[in-house]
Order: structure tokens, then C-alpha cells, then sequence
């Protein structure tokens, strides 16, 4: 259970990192992936992050995340003057890609072919 002061510097973090990403992403990873933050998640003692990203419109997702880790500094120096008012001490921060949307995609294509081949009922049919 996380305690109300992580909720609110994980959500801090999560927004002011989306925007360091807007501004800095085109420079470490290149203009092409479409990288999002998914979520932040704090130690409870609140030295280290945990920041998930979900990365589109790239074959090659785990070179981003190598990309992002090579320029860790840079990040988290970007980071660091957006939130320097808000935190005492900025976190360490590591990257970890989200696969939850590239599941639910994954998952829908199944049913979608489910449905094709007549293995699955419509729900008008039940009805």
C-alpha cells in the first residue's frame, strides 16, 4: 500500500517526466518512437523510481529503453530542474518498458480472429 506522499511524487514525477521526454526524447532516442509514461512508482523511504514507459511506432523497443538508459543522467538532470521546488532529494531513476497496451492489443486480435472463425457467440445473438 502506498502511502499518500508516493502517490503524490509519483504522480509529480510522472507528469513532469512526460514532459522531459516531449523535449528531450527526440535527441537521446531519435524522432520516430513514440515514447508515453505509463506509471511511477516510489521506494517508500522515496530515494528510487521505478518509471515505466510504454514505447510505440518501433520495432526495436529494448534499443530505446538502451538509449534512454545511456542518457540516464541527462534525464534525470532534466527531471531534477522541473521538480527542485517540490522534493528534497530527486530519486534515482530506472526505465522499464510496459507491454499492458501491446497485451490488450494482442488479446484483441485473438478474439477479433475468434469471432472470424465463428469460435466465439456474437453478443447480439445472445440476446
Amino acid at each position: 500500500m502506498e502511502s499518500k506522499r508516493q502517490r503524490q511524487v509519483a504522480e509529480m514525477i510522472k507528469r513532469n517526466f512526460s514532459i522531459v521526454l516531449q523535449q528531450e526524447g527526440s535527441y537521446i532516442y531519435g524522432a520516430q518512437p513514440l515514447v508515453t509514461v505509463t506509471e511511477v512508482h516510489p521506494t517508500p523511504d522515496l530515494s528510487q523510481c521505478k518509471i515505466y514507459v510504454s514505447i510505440w511506432n518501433t520495432d526495436d523497443k529494448q534499443a530505446v529503453l538502451m538509449q534512454m538508459n545511456q542518457d540516464h543522467q541527462r534525464l534525470k538532470a532534466a527531471l531534477a530542474y522541473r521538480v527542485r521546488r517540490h522534493i528534497r532529494r530527486i530519486p534515482d531513476i530506472s526505465f522499464f518498458i510496459d507491454e499492458t497496451l501491446d497485451e490488450m492489443t494482442r488479446v484483441e486480435t485473438m478474439f477479433d480472429r475468434l469471432y472470424e472463425d465463428k469460435q466465439m457467440p456474437d453478443s447480439e445473438e445472445e440476446g
